[in-house]
């Protein structure tokens, strides 16, 4: 028997959505296999079984929110028992949802300088003053009166509902066409205001809590990117591949070697796995998402390719593949002319790639001027698990395969 919670998909999550059950009551079940859908605070993620069995209750229905690890269903074979297990889970579930609907601490007012534009109303928008009837009206709480297609418009086009000298529906209610033409009116130099929500402020969290609580170290290694460039062509030639995928599948190989590398922090113990797989970090215009390559290091070439680009595209759909499953994620900027950048560590994990462009360089070599193409990567490391030596020893090998990137042809068995 297994209860199944709310998974914690990333370090930042508090709580998810149910958006699909892919398996209904009474179905069998394969370990590994596609249970449901849920919504994070960054994208849909697909959630395995975490054994065989039938499903043999749900406790969420889709739409339900719940906080993680917060039971959500029941796995057991087809006659056994699990009233015992299902009352405990019910319980559980009632007490996790209870404290979710509980209201938080009282916010503290922003201060009215703050909220409204330094400029009288009657400058902001004369024709809806005219139009209501008087100052728009607020609640006992002190929120101004809107209706809900109101509030909807003036999030999405970042403006406060302040904006507004006069509401013209009924008793100075602000509507959504008030929120229009005040925003149309307002004068030059007045900023907007928008709440940090959704992806945005699940970023903002999640890298906040990586600065201040991991110890970050940065390595830089420029590299004879000449090599790594003609492979490239002749791979490309065969079929599609990216100079992405050689960066990714070269990281994974020598991730294979460095135990550290594929290592995280755990409250007082040091995880390590057996495998090297790496996020892609993919931007998309609502932040930045880190898709999953499993088992990278086992692949060959062309697999890679085939899957970054499927995970890559899942992204953009709003899902996620194996969120919060890699153990080292690569930051590629050179694709706009970046040369070189540091990135932020991905938590848990204990160490971050960022690559910047190949370039056009003058170099010297011999005592003699040459023409070369070059590309620089810098590695952030987490103090705690890596060290400098260890960290340039890993710089060191990976630049060895980059720049003698036949190697990776060979089958895993043989590396």
């Amino acid at each position: 028997m297994a209860i199944v919670t709310m998974p914690k998909a990333g370090q930042t999550m508090e709580e998810g959505t149910i958006l699909h059950w892919r398996k209904q009551e009474g179905d069998s079940v394969v370990q590994g296999e596609i249970l449901l859908e849920i919504d994070t605070d960054k994208a849909a993620v697909e959630v395995d079984s975490p054994q065989s069995g039938v499903l043999r209750k749900i406790l969420c229905p889709e739409g339900t929110t719940v906080p993680v690890l917060a039971p959500i269903a029941i796995l057991a074979r087809a006659k056994e028992d699990i009233s015992g297990e299902l009352a405990r889970a019910e319980k559980e579930l009632q007490q996790a949802l209870a404290a979710l609907a509980a209201p938080g601490p009282s916010a503290i007012p922003a201060s009215p300088e703050l909220m409204e534009p330094s400029v009288p109303p009657s400058a902001l928008a004369a024709p809806v003053g005219e139009i209501g009837m008087g100052e728009p009206a607020a609640d006992a709480q002190g929120r101004l009166r809107a209706s809900p297609a109101a509030r909807k418009v003036a999030r999405e086009i970042g403006v406060e509902l302040g904006i507004v000298a006069a509401g013209s529906g009924p008793q100075g209610r602000i509507l959504s066409s008030d929120v229009v033409r005040a925003a149309e009116t307002r004068p030059r130099g007045v900023p907007s205001r928008r709440p940090l929500a959704g992806m945005r402020k699940a970023i903002a969290r999640s890298m906040l809590a990586a600065k201040q609580n991991i110890p970050h170290f940065y390595m830089k290694l420029t590299i004879d990117a000449g090599p790594l460039y003609r492979f490239y062509l002749e791979e490309k030639s065969k079929y599609p591949c990216t100079i992405n995928d050689i960066l990714t599948l070269a990281c994974a190989r020598v991730i294979r070697e460095f135990p550290a590398f594929r290592s995280r922090l755990e409250q007082d113990e040091v995880v390590e796995f057996p495998a090297a797989s790496v996020g892609v970090a993919v931007g998309m215009d609502e932040g930045l998402v880190v898709p999953v390559l499993v088992g990278a290091d086992a692949m060959s070439l062309r697999q890679v390719g085939e899957e970054t680009l499927r995970i890559i595209e899942a992204a953009k759909q709003g899902k996620v593949v194996a969120m919060g499953q890699g153990v080292f994620t690569l930051s590629n900027l050179g694709g706009f002319g970046v040369e070189e950048f540091s990135a932020i560590i991905n938590p848990p994990e204990a160490s971050i790639l960022a690559v910047g462009a190949i370039r056009e360089a003058v170099v010297v070599k011999d005592e003699a001027l040459r023409p070369a193409r070059v590309m620089t990567m810098v590695l952030s490391a987490d103090h705690r698990l890596i060290d400098g030596l260890m960290a340039a020893r890993f710089l060191q090998r990976l630049r060895q395969v980059l720049e003698a990137p036949e190697s990776l042809l060979a089958p895993v068995a043989d590396q």
